[in-house]
This record gives C-alpha cells, sequence and structure tokens, in this order.
C-alpha cells in the first residue's frame, strides 16, 4: 500500500494509514457487512477518532526492506533444494548425512554414482542449488554493502550478537526512531511483551504477543541466542539474561533478551552512543 499512499499524498490529499488490527475488531460488530457497509464503519471511526495510524516506511527502508525479503526467498529456496535432494536418496537407502555446505554437493554425486537416473537427477538440482547459491551471494553482498554505507548500522554492530543481518533488518523496520516516544515500546511493537488478558477475577499473563514484523522478532532473537551460547566478551547484559535462564529457562531468557535488544538498539539509535559492556557509566 506504499504506492498509493505515496500517488495520494503527490495528489494533495491527507492520507492516514489504518492499524488493520483495530479497524476488523471494530467493523466486526456489524451483522451485516458489504464493502458499502465496511467504508461507512471506517467513516464512523475517523470522524470519532477511535483508530491508530501506521507509520508508513520511506522508500529506502522500502528497498532494503525488499532486498532482505528477496535475500531470504533465495536461501529458504536453497535449503527446499538440499532437502528434497536428502528425500530423494534416502528413498534408495542412502544417507547424505551430516555436511558442510562445501561438500554437499560433492557427497550428493558420491551417493548418487552408478545409478543413471539418480545421476540425472542429483546432476540437475544441483545445477540449480548452484545458480540459487549464486544469486543469493549477490544479494547478500549488496546487503552488506548497504551496512557499509551506514553509519547507523555499523554503530549497531557493536552490540555482541548484532551483524549485519540483524542491523539492517532493524533499521529498515524501524525507519524513523522518534516515531517511538519510548525505547521500550520498541519491543511491544515487534511483538516480543507477555499478553495481558484480565476480567473480573480472571487474570492471565500469556506468551509473548508474536505482533509486528516477524523478520524482526526472528532476527533479535537470533541476535539474543548468539549473545547467550556464542559470544565470547562478557558484558552486564549478558549476565542479565544469564540470571534470567536460570531462574525461567534459556528460551525465556533468550526472548526477554531480544526484547531487551530492541530497546538498547533502539535507544543507541536515538542517542548516537555505542553499546556499553558493564553498567558503569563514564563521564
Amino acid at each position: 500500500m506504499q504506492w498509493l499512499h505515496a500517488g495520494l499524498q503527490t495528489a494533495g490529499y491527507d492520507v492516514v494509514l489504518l492499524e488493520t488490527r483495530h479497524i476488523k475488531a471494530a467493523l466486526s460488530a456489524m451483522i451485516v457487512k458489504t464493502d458499502h457497509q465496511d467504508a461507512r464503519g471506517i467513516a464512523q471511526l475517523l470522524r470519532m477518532g477511535w483508530f491508530r495510524s501506521v507509520h508508513c516506511k520511506s522508500p529506502p527502508a522500502q528497498e532494503n526492506r525488499a532486498l532482505l525479503m528477496a535475500r531470504k526467498q533465495l536461501q529458504a529456496k536453497m535449503r527446499v533444494v538440499e532437502f528434497s535432494l536428502r528425500g530423494l536418496l534416502r528413498g534408495f537407502g542412502l544417507k547424505v548425512g551430516e555436511v558442510s555446505k562445501g561438500q554437499f554437493a560433492a557427497r550428493v554425486r558420491t551417493l548418487a554414482a552408478g545409478h543413471a537416473m539418480l545421476e540425472r537427477i542429483a546432476d540437475a538440482m544441483l545445477r540449480a542449488r548452484e545458480a540459487l547459491q549464486a544469486e543469493f551471494a549477490r544479494l547478500h553482498r549488496a546487503m552488506v554493502a548497504i551496512v557499509r554505507g551506514d553509519e547507523v548500522c555499523r554503530r549497531l554492530m557493536s552490540v555482541p550478537g548484532v551483524g549485519a543481518l540483524i542491523a539492517v533488518t532493524f533499521t529498515s523496520a524501524v525507519d524513523q526512531p522518534d516515531r517511538f516516544s519510548r525505547s521500550r515500546a520498541v519491543g511491544a511493537h515487534f511483538g516480543l511483551t507477555p499478553k495481558k488478558y484480565q476480567s473480573g477475577e480472571t487474570d492471565i499473563t500469556g506468551a509473548v504477543s508474536r505482533v509486528g514484523d516477524p523478520m524482526v522478532r526472528t532476527a533479535l532473537y537470533e541476535g539474543a541466542h548468539i549473545m547467550l551460547t556464542r559470544a565470547v566478551r562478557f558484558s552486564s547484559l549478558k549476565r542479565w539474561a544469564l540470571e534470567v535462564a536460570k531462574r525461567r529457562g534459556m528460551k525465556r531468557a533468550k526472548v526477554a533478551l531480544a526484547r531487551k535488544l530492541a530497546v538498547i538498539l533502539h535507544r543507541m539509535w536515538v542517542d548516537g552512543s555505542t553499546f556499553r559492556w558493564s553498567r558503569e557509566v563514564t563521564a
């Protein structure tokens, strides 16, 4: 809908993007649902002000987002080809096993050797995998080039566990950091805060809401996983997450750390600061 938003603004109209979940909840009370009734209901919501506006991403953020989506799709197709090869060979009693990406093609050709039909199938699918790998590498290099030229992304990468992919995913989703009045709201925006249901004597705190951008939520969770399992240098943030893991378990600690990472990355973006490894504040 970004193109329609831009076109209407160019034509001189005041355009507001509405939160679809709120509109759906408001219109669900209507017994008769038609396009005419939906338009009338949306007009009533606008007239009364019972709506929440949604940020429209800038063209650079949309382009980065499209690049990330295309990169993710190529990566997923490569995995589909690899899993399909494993399944086809398993039907003949041939198991690929655990091999590195560089040795996967050689392993498949070794297993298919001596079987004419399997050799033909493996050769075709491996050539398709090589083509996907080449195009994926091109998009990955384009993503890295964007990060190298972006001072904000380079600064966010000072956080342990945050690499080029996580940094550009976060910045392209937030787009404008000043649209959040508080950094604490960023975690809730990406669905990393618990759901709450309270009515009378019932008071239930559920799992995280999982609303918002799933790509950013996944990236933040991966950053939390890397910090807890691979980061060598210790920090006060990692110590806090390990204390949560002792009380609630490692999975919940990773979700809590992902929410914390969203808050820290936003605050670093707003303040222009770098990651602080300890709680000590320098003068």
